[in-house]
């Protein structure tokens, strides 16, 4: 540990004191001590009873076939219960584990066995198994994975930005897809509706429906019969399982000798029995029946960072309510309910074969989002008790489960803000904050209905879903912007792939004699990278419903059972497309534009060749050009001159994405989320015009470069208001990570100045904010010492980790990104 004469965090002080108060949570922290920490083993189940299936239904409709593997799954992986657990459900064996979704990643497989030796997120698996993935499952699924299909389908000038080998097996880090190491991009589903219903009437709706068709109907009995016959058999396989578990309750109960846990086991089976077949009667019911269709879920699929919990204190709120009342119900223990769901989900590791996929999502990152506050379907305030305790367990019981985001509208109580404010101040970066005066209005001039605009949940990042309504689940396209900036002082070129252009040849820079010739240069890189993207997700888009079919999520979504047509289908009818292409190292692009405009073609301090030269030589031997550039006007600091630069390079990716989005009937947009993307992306860009050295993170999100926001948090504020581009509908999310000082929120002054902060941001509109409220000399000191600072979580992108979980270039990035000392 180190001496620090300074404030601290509540989490720093807990973790110096190595002192946390159990007190009434013996049962959750004895389940969270038995895996905390510990490297994830793969369970191979999912993967072998799935192929099993697959390859017994060759040549049927793939819904049909999807569900027939699940109900596969259903009855043949083991099932467990967590001991002392008031839950039942995993998707796989004991403690930390991951599962295998050959269907996405089979073609990775030769990789299993060194998977415990990566720097980030390894895991174990055994030899026995190891052998059987290869001998039974792989070879089944070679040349029949999605990756392999779009690898051979992608034309050669993609490619060329894409992938860095023959057989698209690593990634250029340019234009990189993300289609192939997820089935779909994160969800949220319709939980109410299982809640209130039960998969028995859901499935007795689907039977009608198939009863219903026309048999005459040559369209009938191809699309839609198939799919309602899957609706069938899903619904089928879920009340299967649930009994398996209340089957192994009970087993579990009359090898008990502890009388009051061998009364929870019984009490156990009997829910398991009922739920989520029948409706919930109460709480722990309810809780239940969540839990079984989020966990049948990742067997369906691999929906990136998991499918979310949706808004949990609403519709949880009716039973909650009912037992408080009826005395049946305390508080805490509600919280006891929910906090076994946290700690459940804490063991399931969302595994990436991929190794792309993996520098994506750093830290075993899953992020089952769980929504608090908003607005009520006619636009009331939402907030209930329900949504208080939420915040009470982050604060009292901190882990990085669940992801907890607090939507935010101008009229949000004061005690709901205050609260928030002193859970942000705890230090493990939550809640985040998502905004309902930038979303809401935002999607009903896209074309959603205004009741459900106002009753979005939050999913993965910082998106927002409309679970009945919307329909695209494509993974989307990142693209490398630094690149661009690299390519016009390189001529199309970048250092790292030598010779190869890999973009336009757009002239050398040197010859250039105004900014005008420079800026258009740029552009041009800019719209090449962006028609290189469109094009490829086109593609993808193209090619997934000949592999992925989602028939428990369309049983759950109204406009699938309704059409009769899967949620992985093109265009359902009536569906509303909203989907996004990412700008990564938007404040390192900013700030480079900034720096040649003004020190190279206005003040001519430097000439263009100084700047080359010395970007080509990582600034060794020019650090007085390295120090001139990092004068020049920066976004994050509420300077007009590079705000507007920004906000033009937002406007040139809109108006592009408006064109298209017309042409395809899909919401393409622009978003600013990198998850930890921006480190893998800049280790294949040299040294950038903005002093950034070579192969180092780039700028992450909409948030400023590293230590370039010197002005505070409110200027950090500004420059992403007045970079927004209002008047444009083709924006999404832009992820915002602000780093405070503990103590500069350190007493009542200091919350209320969260409070400020946080309604200010509301104000003006701005989409998502979250906080690391950590001191740097903490960070430095985990880096150091690990062992001492196991439990210390931090913010990352749109998600909290265990630092020590992190790869060192993350854990810089972290480091590095500017700890505010004055708000």
């Amino acid at each position: 540990m180190y001496n620090l004469d300074c404030c601290l965090s509540p989490q720093e002080e807990r973790i110096e004191k190595k002192s946390m108060d159990r007190s009434g949570r013996e049962r959750v922290y004895g389940i969270l001590d038995s895996f905390h920490m510990t490297t994830p083993y793969i369970d191979i189940e999912r993967a072998r009873y799935f192929t099993e299936s697959m390859k017994l239904t060759e040549g049927q409709p793939l819904v049909l076939r999807w569900a027939k593997a699940l109900l596969n799954c259903a009855e043949k992986m083991t099932v467990y219960i967590t001991p002392n657990s008031l839950l039942a459900g995993r998707s796989g064996k004991l403690g930390r584990y991951g599962i295998l979704y050959p269907e996405i990643d089979g073609d990775f497989y030769f990789t299993l066995a060194d998977l415990d030796k990566r720097e980030k997120s390894p895991f174990k698996i055994t030899p026995e198994e190891v052998k059987i993935v290869l001998e039974d499952i792989a070879p089944y699924w070679k040349g029949r994975t999605y990756h392999e299909h779009l690898n051979n389908a992608m034309p050669e000038d993609l490619r060329g930005v894409t992938y860095d080998d023959d057989s698209g097996l690593k990634s250029k880090f340019v234009v990189s897809e993300t289609s192939s190491y997820r089935s779909a991009l994160q969800w949220v589903h319709d939980y109410p509706k299982v809640l209130k219903r039960g998969f028995k009437d859901i499935q007795r709706e689907a039977q009608e429906r198939l009863d219903s068709l026309d048999h005459e109907s040559p369209i009938e009995m191809w699309e839609k019969k198939p799919f309602y016959e899957a609706m069938v058999i899903v619904c089928d396989a879920i009340m299967l399982w649930s009994r398996r578990h209340a089957d192994l309750a009970r087993e579990l109960a009359a090898a008990e000798e502890n009388e009051t846990r061998k009364a929870e086991l019984l009490k156990l089976a009997e829910i398991c029995e009922r739920v989520p077949a029948e409706p919930a009667r109460n709480f722990h019911e309810a809780v239940q029946s969540q839990w079984f269709t989020q966990m049948f879920s990742r067997i369906e699929q691999k929906a990136s960072a998991i499918i979310s919990n949706g808004r949990m204190d609403q519709y949880l709120f009716p039973y909650y309510e009912q037992d408080i009342k009826a005395g049946v119900l305390t508080p805490e223990g509600a919280k006891e309910l929910l906090e076994n769901m946290w700690v459940e989900m804490a063991q399931f590791i969302d595994l990436y074969i991929n190794p792309t996929g993996n520098e994506f999502n750093e830290g075993y990152a899953h992020w089952e989002a769980v929504t608090i506050g908003g607005q009520t379907p006619n636009g009331k305030d939402a907030t209930n008790e329900l949504t208080y305790l939420f915040l009470e367990s982050k604060r009292e019981f901190p882990m990085n489960y669940p992801d907890l985001a607090a939507r935010i509208h101008s009229r949000s109580p004061e005690r709901f803000i205050h609260e928030v404010a002193l859970t942000i101040k705890d230090g493990t970066g939550f809640p985040k904050l998502i905004n309902d005066e930038e979303i809401v209005p935002l999607y009903a001039i896209k074309g959603a209905p205004l009741d459900q605009a106002l009753d979005y949940s939050v999913s993965g990042c910082t998106e927002a879903r409309m679970p009945n309504i919307e329909t695209y689940t494509s993974g989307c396209v990142y693209i490398n912007f630094a690149t661009a900036i690299e390519m016009t002082m390189h001529n199309g070129r970048m250092l790292k792939y030598g010779s190869e252009v890999v973009g336009l040849e757009t002239g050398d820079p040197t010859t250039f004699k105004t900014w005008d010739e420079f800026h258009e240069a740029y552009l041009k890189q800019h719209h090449n990278l962006l028609a290189k993207a469109f094009r490829q997700q086109y593609i993808v888009d193209c090619l997934r419903p000949e592999h992925f079919a989602t028939p428990f999520a369309s049983v759950l979504h109204d406009l699938c059972m309704d059409k009769g047509k899967d949620l992985q289908s093109q265009h359902i009818e009536g569906g509303l497309e909203y989907s996004y292409f990412e700008f990564l190292g938007y404040g390192t692009v900013v700030d480079s534009l900034s720096a040649i405009k003004k020190l190279v073609f206005e003040d001519k301090k430097l000439t263009m060749k100084e700047v080359v030269d010395a970007i080509n030589a990582n600034f060794e031997g020019h650090e007085e050009v390295r120090e001139i550039l990092k004068t020049a006007p920066c976004y994050g600091n509420n300077d007009p001159y590079a705000d507007t630069i920004a906000r033009e390079l937002d406007s040139v990716c809109q108006e592009f994405a408006h064109k298209y989005s017309l042409e395809r009937g899909v919401n393409l947009d622009v978003r600013y989320v990198p998850i930890t993307s921006h480190v893998p992306f800049g280790k294949v860009v040299s040294a950038t015009p903005n002093g950034r050295p070579a192969w180092t993170a780039l700028s992450d999100g909409s948030s400023a470069s590293h230590g370039a926001d010197k002005k505070g948090p409110t200027a950090v504020l500004m420059s992403n208001y007045h970079s927004k581009n209002n008047g444009l509908m083709n924006r999404a999310s832009r992820l915002l990570n602000v780093k405070l000082s503990p103590k500069v929120v350190e007493g009542e002054e200091g919350t209320r100045k969260v409070v400020d902060m946080i309604r200010t941001w509301c104000d003006l509109h701005l989409w998502h904010l979250q906080f690391n409220i950590v001191n740097r000399e903490t960070l430095i000191a985990a880096q150091k010492d690990p062992d001492n600072y196991r439990d210390l979580i931090v913010r990352i992108a749109g998600y909290s980790a265990y630092f020590c979980d992190l790869s060192r270039d993350l854990q810089n990035d972290i480091i590095n990104r500017t700890e505010h000392q004055m708000m």
